[in-house]
């Protein structure tokens, strides 16, 4: 039967975010044929969205497809459109699973509520970062298991909120799993292996990048209030977004960390700005920046990252070793150089590769089932007030330590209860090095 254009946007719409998504159609429907037709019994565990976007339809979908006994019960955004294309896509990819009544789509700010209380037991969490530590707090209080998108916070009052929901949720033995999906790809998994267990000796060096083209914005319209603007934009605005250094280029710097032993740095110190994306509608965020972490005992990791169009592209990442280094594109290269030489597509075919965002969701439903539920809280709040720290160093132009950046009291956006479309939230100017103070 010929694809309707329907058919083709809801395709379109689960592929949203890139290579998030890329592959993962085909593992769908291996999975779906691999099992048998869905049974709903006492085990069942049921799944709430919040967040409608192309992530979260992507993480809704693979959650589905972990276990023979997930279904996805409840879903919320604030974007009616957003949800229904949401809604749509899930259904054509996996209806035996998809069991949303009309009555568990919640529309608005206080949607997040009404997931909690729709008796749903595990809650996937892909708004944008801003509301990411309300929302953790409410599930983990509510006692519901959580999968929740990188970064988790855009400030460090934020950050500090996390860390404290994660204790928590260790303490209730509940899953705290982050979108940090480089650490579920087998060639990573390899290869830091290789390099934890001394295979380039001793690391005094990493070298990340996360440079890539201009991103998508959405067209607006004059009838839109500023909050509804800004929301459909909401990359382009520090107190959404965090940046693009957290909200994108904070998986490199997490693999700088991974491939330092998940150790702190002490000090930090760089530079950014605006080049090329100048205008009004990119709100205030940076197009480029260039962090340089230093470690306690003078260990090294440099940072670059950048969103302008028409320049090249890396997503890289070098280690370097007293006794080797390791050099990885994070798509396509993993090797290895030095006494213990070895390269990872030599030893794998492509059939060894998996879906690093298909395997996140395995691994944590996984982990529930066995009542030892995954908790990778703490290290993603890390990484992400290494990312945090980065935009600090930068839009101050001041060398700050961690302790300093960690303690910060800047609060970039209002308080969960206070979001409504009425809100007239003043957004900062764009920061000025040397210029912008550390708060």
């Amino acid at each position: 039967m010929k694809k309707t254009s329907t058919d083709n946007s809801r395709r379109k719409f689960l592929k949203t975010t890139g290579s998030t998504i890329v592959g993962s159609s085909l593992a769908f429907n291996v999975l779906a044929s691999n099992q048998a037709k869905h049974h709903f019994n006492a085990d069942t565990l049921k799944v709430g969205l919040i967040g409608c976007g192309g992530r979260g339809t992507g993480a809704a979908n693979q959650a589905m497809n972990s276990d023979p006994n997930v279904v996805l019960t409840a879903m919320a955004d604030v974007f009616e459109d957003r949800m229904e294309t949401s809604y749509n896509a899930l259904m054509e990819e996996n209806p035996e699973k998809m069991k949303v009544s009309p009555d568990n789509k919640f529309m608005g700010f206080d949607g997040y509520k009404k997931v909690i209380e729709s008796d749903v037991d595990v809650i996937i969490l892909a708004t944008p970062p801003s509301f990411r530590p309300a929302h953790l707090e409410a599930c983990i209080d509510a006692g519901k298991h959580v999968f929740f998108e990188k970064p988790v916070a855009v400030d460090a009052p934020g950050i500090r909120r996390v860390i404290a929901t994660a204790k928590k949720a260790k303490e209730k033995n509940l899953g705290f799993m982050s979108g940090f999906c480089w650490r579920y790809d087998y060639p990573k998994r390899e290869t830091y292996n290789r390099i934890l267990d001394g295979a380039i000796g001793d690391i005094h060096t990493v070298y990340t990048t996360y440079n890539t083209g201009a991103l998508w914005w959405k067209e607006t319209k004059p009838s839109w209030g500023k909050l509804k603007k800004e929301l459909r934009n909401w990359l382009y605005y520090n107190w959404l977004s965090g940046d693009h250094i957290m909200e994108q280029a904070v998986h490199s710097i997490d693999l700088m960390s991974w491939a330092m032993g998940d150790k702190l740095p002490i000090l930090a110190t760089g530079t950014g700005g605006r080049q090329s994306r100048t205008e009004e509608k990119f709100g205030n965020v940076y197009d480029h920046f260039s962090i340089i972490y230093e470690y306690p005992n003078g260990d090294k990791g440099f940072h670059i990252c950048r969103q302008q169009k028409g320049c090249s592209r890396a997503y890289h990442i070098e280690a370097f070793g007293d006794k080797g280094r390791a050099n990885m594109d994070v798509f396509s290269k993993h090797e290895i150089k030095g006494n213990k030489s070895w390269e990872w597509e030599k030893e794998h075919s492509k059939k060894d590769k998996n879906n690093m965002y298909q395997t996140e969701h395995d691994e944590l439903f996984a982990s529930i089932r066995e009542g030892k539920p995954i908790n990778d809280g703490i290290r993603a709040a890390n990484s992400t007030m290494l990312a945090l720290w980065g935009r600090m160093v930068a839009y101050t132009g001041e060398s700050l330590t961690w302790e300093q950046a960690l303690n910060s009291e800047e609060v970039l956006g209002p308080k969960i209860d206070e979001y409504n479309w009425d809100l007239d939230w003043k957004m900062a100017e764009v920061a000025k090095p040397g210029i912008s103070k550390f708060a």
